[in-house]
């Protein structure tokens, strides 16, 4: 297999063009990258081993159940989250190149999951065991809404009937969140799958594409009652060792989201501090590619790119961190992009969908 590294720094090369350029990584990003990444959950939506299903089970009966039983769609690439995500990732892939080489392989596999009974299934799931209501609260939830949200807004006809299966759990997944919310007195700072502000992010987005306004205002309010007064973050203790998410940034990439421009810049200048901005800017070292919970550091240079990059595009042309934030997720991106294929299937089954993800938000 080419190498990620010689097949991006190539397409720097053949265009001319430098990553410091706005949106850069979407120019240099081409078919032979994607259909690289692709191949990743190509392999491992349909494969059922190892897996970590999660399911708490509730009789002996539901204890032998094997995951495709559980979960007749979302059984593969280990965990429920990482299938909805490299699902999202392949609906990304077909609809930013028509002519990608892997285009009837994905078919086929997206075609299989889509399957309308399967996706009742998957909802089915949350109401028939007692201790499903939280099942992949919030992190699975919150990529399954951006998995509708690609689909609902791919004006194709495959798009609109995937989209159209995925309805049971899609209202499944809200009317859960929307439940939970009101409830959830404190918000989860966690750097991996909890994390409160990261789930929120993709939930506003949805609610926003939908125009769904009592859900994003209910999101925004939470929000505000979360995070609003937080000042001085101790981002310089990042990360933890298995971090993938980025506490602070992923509330300062919600709160871009919340807050008009001018009263974001007031509170972003209050949550940072300069030792926090500092350490946040550093790349993390991953030590061991094959312990599937330090991989994570792989994943966290990936979120903190996009968070870097939004959060860059919500501050005033002369915000002292604007083009250091941008920079340095560019940096981090292409840093990172020879990892996602590094032949360890702890990185394997989910980190080409952050680098996809990196790259086009």
């Amino acid at each position: 297999m080419i190498k990620l590294r010689a097949i991006f720094i190539l397409a720097i090369c053949l265009t001319g063009q430098s990553l410091s350029a706005q949106n850069s990584e979407q120019t240099l990003f081409n078919k032979e990258i994607a259909g690289k990444l692709a191949e990743m959950p190509l392999k491992c939506i349909p494969n059922e081993w190892p897996n970590k299903t999660s399911h708490l089970s509730e009789t002996q009966a539901d204890h032998v159940l094997l995951p495709h039983e559980i979960h007749p769609s979302f059984y593969g690439c280990l965990d429920w989250h990482s299938s909805v995500h490299g699902h999202w990732m392949l609906v990304k892939l077909l609809k930013t190149f028509k002519d990608l080489p892997e285009r009837e392989k994905i078919i086929a596999v997206l075609e299989n999951s889509f399957q309308s009974e399967k996706i009742v299934g998957e909802a089915d799931y949350f109401s028939k065991y007692a201790t499903a209501k939280n099942y992949e609260r919030t992190y699975g939830w919150a990529w399954l809404l951006k998995l509708d949200q690609e689909l609902y807004t791919w004006d194709d006809p495959l798009g609109k009937k995937w989209y159209a299966a995925l309805q049971p759990l899609t209202k499944k997944i809200v009317a859960l969140w929307t439940a939970y919310l009101p409830k959830q007195t404190y918000p989860n700072r966690t750097g991996v799958h909890p994390n409160t502000a990261f789930g929120l992010v993709f939930a506003l987005d949805w609610a926003t594409t939908f125009n769904q306004t009592d859900f994003a205002g209910l999101i925004k309010q939470r929000s505000k009652e979360y995070y609003l007064n937080n000042q001085n973050t101790p981002a310089y203790l990042e990360p933890d060792g298995t971090d993938f998410l980025s506490p602070s940034l992923e509330i300062a990439d919600l709160m871009r989201r919340v807050l008009p421009q001018k009263e974001f810049v007031s509170w972003f200048n209050k949550f940072y501090t300069k030792e926090g901005i500092t350490n946040i800017l550093k790349q993390p070292v991953v030590s061991d590619r094959t312990d599937y919970q330090i991989v994570h550091l792989d994943g966290l240079s990936l979120s903190r790119a996009w968070c870097l990059k939004g959060v860059s595009k919500s501050l005033p042309v002369n915000h002292p961190q604007k083009k250091l934030f941008e920079a340095t997720a560019q940096k981090f991106l292409v840093s990172t992009m020879p990892n996602v294929t590094s032949g360890n299937y702890g990185g394997d089954h989910w980190l080409a969908s952050f680098a996809v993800y990196a790259i086009f938000d």
